[in-house]
């Protein structure tokens, strides 16, 4: 009975339009009211430990080195590299915004930053140069999402804050998905380039080659720093957050285009997304707390207690459940939300919390690119000018491929957990 007050609760309220770390709050104020354990000190307790986290504190910075990338000129060096490797093919330019955006993966750590840093550059060239506007905004939305999947993750550090889970293990389990994620937006591309008369760019010499990756060196190491070193365990993904932002505000400076005066917006636009988060976050705690209490875990355990002897099943159906999760909410609320709900769950029936947490992180954020709520869609649909509708069209084969990548990973789960033994 509890689940249902808990979701008709945040359901309802999210549908008159109430702010989601709101309706979170006013679920759990419902079933604590219910249970007749409503106490105020315990709401404020949970809300103070919900951002009173070592851990959380590498969202903000992480969030800063998006924003010094973007302002700063890293992101148009990149995108030049990879011109300079595949541009001249046909469809080069398609391959030039996921090689690209493989690369904004693992500097920045969210679909929405990536999908806008990559569709300001590319998506006038590709126009210019006769491809398809719709499938091209399809393309860099989803190569955006990518972006929550290869380490630094956000999504992931507010998993592995509400499990309790370690967030270098979850970082290290999402690199072999997103180049997977990757690979088969490559394939989907290939197939559709091949249909499309488009003008390709002019084959650059060795000098060239050269010449772009020197241009692009700094910025290129950035993400290499931050595995290495989480990797080898030389730092935390707190400490990486920092590193990251360091290094991104020296290079930027190094390339000349961030400006002192520069500083002043890019904290102020850190500050409002990182308050979204933390209240987010904090709202979640409270949340988690009276979801534990009031046993909703078991609730929903008897009432999915036929699958538990088969895991496969169980995931299959958790993924179908959160994919259409996914569809009418935002990544972020989705986690803080469903993780305490499914996570004792999956433990029950034997699943590794890490690989459940990266199937998780990589179901919701393809709902970043679903409509009606995607967020990845309506940045998209915003940079091209063009409909949400034209866009669900233009992005539908590559949403198809990442979801059979998704449908792999749960079928195979050794995809993810062969890599991660020793670790």
């Amino acid at each position: 009975m509890m689940i249902w007050i808990f979701l008709g609760t945040l359901f309802l309220f999210l549908l008159f339009g109430v702010p989601v770390a709101i309706s979170m709050l006013i679920s759990a104020i419902a079933m604590m009211l219910v249970l007749g354990m409503f106490d105020t000190q315990i709401v404020a307790e949970n809300l103070i430990n919900g951002a009173n986290s070592f851990a959380l504190m590498a969202i903000p910075f992480f969030i800063l080195t998006g924003e010094i990338m973007n302002v700063g000129g890293v992101s148009k060096r990149i995108v030049d590299f990879a011109s300079a490797l595949v541009g001249h093919i046909r469809g080069g330019l398609g391959y030039v915004a996921i090689i690209a955006g493989v690369i904004f993966a693992g500097i920045s750590g969210s679909a929405v930053a990536d999908t806008a840093a990559l569709g300001a550059i590319l998506i006038p060239m590709m126009v210019a140069n006769r491809y398809n506007k719709i499938l091209s905004t399809g393309l860099i939305g989803s190569v955006g999402i990518i972006g929550t999947v290869i380490p630094p993750s956000i999504p992931m550090i507010l998993f592995g804050v509400i499990s309790g889970v370690s967030i270098t293990k979850l970082f290290m389990s999402g690199i072999v998905p997103g180049f997977l994620m990757a690979a088969s937006l490559m394939v989907v591309w290939y197939f559709v380039s091949k249909r499309s008369d488009v003008k390709t760019l002019p084959k650059t010499t060795a000098k060239e080659k050269w010449k772009a990756f020197v241009n692009a060196f700094w910025a290129l190491l950035l993400p290499l720093l931050i595995i290495v070193g989480l990797r080898g365990g030389v730092f935390t993904p707190t400490e990486a957050g920092v590193v990251a932002a360091v290094y991104a505000l020296i290079i930027s400076f190094c390339y000349r285009e961030l400006k002192l005066s520069d500083l002043p917006k890019i904290i102020v636009e850190t500050a409002k997304t990182t308050g979204v988060v933390m209240f987010l976050a904090s709202t979640a705690m409270v949340s988690a707390y009276v979801i534990t209490v009031a046993q909703v875990p078991a609730e929903l355990g008897n009432l999915l207690g036929g699958l538990m002897e088969n895991p496969t099943l169980l995931l299959l159906t958790i993924m179908l459940l959160l994919f259409l999760v996914g569809c009418v909410m935002d990544l972020t609320p989705a986690i803080l939300i469903f993780t305490p709900v499914f996570l004792p769950l999956v433990q029950q029936a034997g699943i590794d919390p890490i690989y459940f947490g990266l199937l998780m992180v990589i179901n919701l954020s393809i709902g970043l690119i679903t409509p009606p709520v995607g967020t990845v869609l309506y940045v998209g649909c915003g940079i091209s000018k063009i409909s949400i509708i034209e866009m669900s069209k233009g992005i539908l084969p590559f949403l198809l491929a990442e979801l059979l990548v998704l449908l792999l990973l749960v079928l195979f789960p050794e995809i993810v957990t062969v890599p991660l033994e020793g670790r």
